[in-house]
């Protein structure tokens, strides 16, 4: 078995040099350009902090009704808007309303950006093995490094606030959209691509009116794991200045407080309960709509 003990003890002394080299290097990065890339995150912040100050002005009866209609919408079912309902009745009643609406708007933008940014990338990597095999192992890192390490160089970059949470909350959790994107594209029927080529359909047409819809139950099947990963950052969100549930659950970590980060707990819960059942009856009915069609 290898012996730690016997590595050159020059070795250590060059990995710690280097160590150092590459932290210094960093910090001169961020003094440099710091600046630059928090202005360049800036309309986003914007974004973000007035979305949430819609969500906590308008009054709750208003927003109760907003939310039922939207999960009527995306669900056609009146037992998931009754319990969706009730759910958002009880967070008012024990005084999560104004957390609550900080974490919806949180995760609404995380899973927003996810997706501007995740579906062009899927439909990147379904065009092009080359790209799936540089964007795949980045991917991996992405979903299995600890959210620790990349809150360091976000923090030293943009320091502590809402934009670092949201950032962090999308390195977590857009690689689900984009990996089923990719997924969806490159499932599409063979047979059903070459009669699109038989009608003389560009590349465009091809992507646009054949594969994409096909491929919309795999893509929301991806936007449904995307928003369950963001809710599952929420807490690590709140140690970098995130205000919403997940900062009172910390509280409550912190000051032992078993109600409070129960509560808290269950909110988030309700919130990935209604959101997961949503998108699923969602892509549910887009696959039966396109077996209807191509079938």
């Amino acid at each position: 078995m290898w012996d730690w003990n016997e590595f050159p003890e020059i070795s250590r002394t060059d990995l710690r040099d280097l160590k150092k080299g590459l932290d210094s290097a960093f910090k001169d990065f961020t003094r440099a350009w710091g600046d630059t890339i928090e202005g360049f995150f800036n309309p986003l912040l914007k974004f973000l902090v007035w979305f949430e100050k819609l969500l906590i002005s308008t009054p709750w009866p208003v927003m109760m009704l907003i939310i039922a209609v939207l999960v009527w919408l995306g669900s056609r079912s009146w037992p998931l808007v009754v319990g969706a309902l009730v759910s958002l009745w009880l967070v008012g009643y024990l005084g999560m309303w104004e957390n609550t609406m900080y974490t919806l708007a949180l995760i609404s933008v995380a899973t927003l950006v996810c997706i501007i940014i995740g579906i062009p990338f899927g439909i990147w990597m379904a065009k092009s093995n080359r790209v799936q095999a540089i964007v795949t192992p980045i991917l991996d890192i992405m979903q299995t490094i600890p959210a620790f390490v990349y809150l360091i160089p976000i923090m030293l970059l943009l320091g502590i606030g809402k934009v670092p949470g949201l950032i962090a909350v999308c390195i977590y959790a857009i690689p689900p959209v984009v990996r089923l994107t990719n997924l969806g594209i490159r499932l599409v029927d063979k047979d059903v691509l070459e009669a699109a080529d038989a009608f003389g359909a560009s590349p465009h047409q091809k992507l646009w009116t054949v594969q994409m819809p096909l491929a919309l139950p795999n893509i929301f099947a991806g936007i449904n794991q995307t928003i369950m990963m963001a809710l599952a950052m929420v807490v690590v969100a709140a140690l970098i200045g995130v205000r919403g549930l997940g900062l009172e659950v910390l509280k409550a970590v912190n000051n032992q407080y078993i109600t409070l980060g129960f509560m808290n707990g269950m909110a988030i819960v309700a919130i990935a309960i209604i959101f997961d059942r949503v998108s699923q009856k969602y892509g549910k009915r887009l696959q039966k709509h396109s077996e209807v069609i191509h079938g």
